[in-house]
């Protein structure tokens, strides 16, 4: 599958149900997010109703009409002096890993901060996971903080990395 050809846009409360079963499909990885159980598209529909395209967007990667990938901006630390500030989260499905929508996603995420007044972007990223770190890094982010065993996953202490990027 070549995803050059995917679009990227908004999202829409009908992609929710694909956006959670993206998101879930990473939970038993212990790689990603440290939900340790499936969360439903009940729960989530706070969430999304917080992601406006005028402040903190949601956008959707769709190839062949179907939700492959998103990403989304969320505020950091709910202060109005961070507001320049978000932080950024990409999920990738399985099949649609390694070619290239985390960097589609990325491009557009950077696209739209001027217009948003953001000015940094941050991921919050487990030290262990390798992949996204990767990617991050590829797209200039750095490593500008290091929490070590801060989560516990199935017994493991893990570590987070925060990578910053400057827009």
């Amino acid at each position: 599958m070549k995803l050059e050809h995917a679009q990227i846009e908004y999202a829409r409360l009908e992609d929710l149900p694909r956006i959670v079963e993206i998101y879930n499909s990473t939970i038993e990885s212990r790689m990603v997010t440290a939900d340790l159980e499936p969360v439903t598209v009940e729960q989530r529909i706070p969430w999304f109703e917080e992601h406006t395209p005028d402040r903190r967007p949601l956008w959707v990667m769709k190839h062949n009409g179907e939700v492959v990938a998103w990403a989304s901006l969320s505020s950091f630390y709910g202060r109005p002096a961070y507001d320049g500030t978000v932080e950024v989260s990409i999920y990738v499905d399985e099949k649609s890993r390694g070619l290239g929508a985390g960097g589609r996603l990325l491009n557009t995420v950077f696209d739209a901060c001027p217009g948003l007044c953001i000015t940094t972007i941050l991921g919050f990223v487990f030290g262990h996971n390798e992949p996204s770190l990767g990617l991050l890094r590829k797209y200039g982010f750095e490593q500008w903080g290091y929490y070590p065993e801060v989560a516990v996953l199935d017994g493991v202490k893990r570590d987070l990395a925060i990578l910053g990027k400057k827009i």
